[in-house]
This record gives C-alpha cells, structure tokens and sequence, in this order.
C-alpha cells in the first residue's frame, strides 16, 4: 500500500486567527514562534511555495522583553540614502514611540524575502495596547511557550 503525500494548495488552506499577549515575552523568541505561524511552518499541511499560515494578532507591544542592556545598545537604523541621512535609534526609544515597528521589523527579518513572504507579512498585526479591532474574527488566545 502507498502513502500519498498531501500537497497543500489556495483552495485547501484553513487560515485560523490568534491573539498573542506580548507581555515581559522576550522579543527575538516572540518573533521567531510568530514567523513560524505565519509561515504555516507549525502545520502538518506545510508546503513550501504556498501560504498555509495563520493570522496572528500581538497586543501590548509596548512590553515586550528585552534581556541585557539591549535598551541602550541595540540600535535601530534606517537610511534615506541622501547624504547625511543615517537616522539611528535605540531599542529604548522604539520600545516608547514605536513599538510596533520594533516587533514588525523583528518577525519581517525571520519571513522570506519573496512575494510569498511579503503576502504572509500582511497577515501580521500588532497593537500597541490591549485592545485590538479583530473581534469579528473570533480569533483564539494563544499562550506562547517559551
């Protein structure tokens, strides 16, 4: 008897949605278990080439964990490509203003720099507070286990 391998397509996914509290959770294990659901990496379904993964809700961005002295030495980067257009931050001052950014960057360095990983970053979602506007989804609380 021969096993078949199941192929996963567009039509045969199942997207679900999931609220992950971000509270004292240490960002770089956060990012690598979101990327992983977005991926679809954490399915028995996987597939490469197709977008099997999850929607994934992060609310209180705000407090996220950073170990060390990452507040004050982690820096942050972003260039205009003028001259002189270097702007820098550190991880404290993203922590405060930018939240957001600071775990979307995160979780967009771990996806494939592809079309493919450019679709499974629209799936993405983080709020600074507790609150989200994802309710009509029913999306399901999810503990992560680090």
């Amino acid at each position: 008897m021969q096993r078949q391998t199941t192929i996963a397509n567009a039509q045969t996914v199942n997207h679900k949605w999931y609220v992950i509290d971000a509270t004292d959770l240490p960002l770089g294990r956060l990012a690598t278990q979101v990327a992983t659901m977005l991926m679809g990496k954490n399915k028995p379904s996987y597939t490469p080439n197709v977008d099997g993964g999850d929607y994934v809700i992060i609310i209180n961005a705000e407090k996220v964990g950073l170990s060390g002295n990452k507040v004050e030495n982690k820096k942050y980067y972003n260039n205009s490509q003028y001259v002189g257009g270097l702007r820098t931050r550190t991880a404290g001052v993203m922590l405060q203003q930018y939240p957001e950014e600071m775990l979307e960057r995160a979780i967009w360095g771990m996806l494939p720099k592809t079309r493919l990983g450019r679709q499974m970053h629209k799936k993405l979602f983080v709020y600074k507070g507790a609150t989200h506007q994802h309710e009509a989804q029913k999306p399901e609380v999810l503990t992560v286990s680090l």
